[in-house]
């Protein structure tokens, strides 16, 4: 049986994946968005928008691969369209991009439902009222999510924000999710200090025995 616990889904990310992870994946997925467009550069404008897609999957996996790897994250080889994981700590790291505000195309992926299973076990972190119990959880999943803007007139060539998500069980609602470079903030709020307030009381016979031997 577990212990209840004011554990929190971003406690649970910042105890596992350093910060300088989440730095290079950012880092690595808008670099890998602005070689894709540049790639793309000449093509005709009927069928833009499929290529700059196609590019920003194969420049954008290359790219988290790489980051993964330079983190020592343990990156799964680059094979065809495989989806490309990693792991920090208890979490399996793995990516997607989607145009801004179409949060249902991830769950296209068969993989990536099935491996959002594992997090059932963090479920109880935002459904206390559900979930008395919570053991803390050998296995994770989370995802970073390029969200372009849906026009390539908007800014073509990088991601409007990437963010940090952690999808319940089904993948069809999102236990957390925030910006990285939000995120990254809370590595340097320093948890609140619990101040002693009790004040300790001698017995009454240690106390006379004090003001016997003048102690007190």
């Amino acid at each position: 049986m577990g212990a209840p616990t004011q554990e929190t889904i971003p406690d649970l990310l910042i105890a596992n994946i350093p910060r300088g992870i989440l730095m290079g994946i950012e880092e690595a997925l808008t670099v890998g968005a602005q070689r894709a467009y540049t790639a793309a550069h000449g093509m005709d404008e009927g069928h833009l928008p499929h290529v700059v897609g196609q590019l920003r999957h194969f420049h954008m996996n290359e790219a988290f691969q790489r980051s993964l790897s330079a983190s020592g994250a343990s990156p799964s080889p680059i094979r065809g369209n495989s989806i490309i994981t990693g792991s920090a700590g208890v979490f399996r790291l793995a990516r997607f991009n989607i145009s801004a505000g179409i949060w249902n195309n991830g769950r296209r992926s068969k993989t990536r439902r099935q491996m959002s299973i594992a997090n059932t076990a963090i479920e109880p972190l935002v459904q206390p009222d559900l979930f008395k119990d919570y053991v803390p959880p050998t296995e994770a999943v989370v995802f970073f999510v390029a969200c372009f803007s849906s026009s390539l007139r908007l800014q073509p060539d990088s991601p409007v924000s990437i963010q940090i998500a952690v999808p319940d069980r089904h993948m069809q609602s999102w236990l957390f999710r925030e910006s990285i470079t939000a995120f990254v903030q809370r590595y340097d709020q320093k948890p609140a200090t619990q101040h002693d307030l009790a004040s300790p009381k001698l017995k009454k016979s240690v106390g006379k025995q004090q003001e016997k031997d003048g102690t007190r």
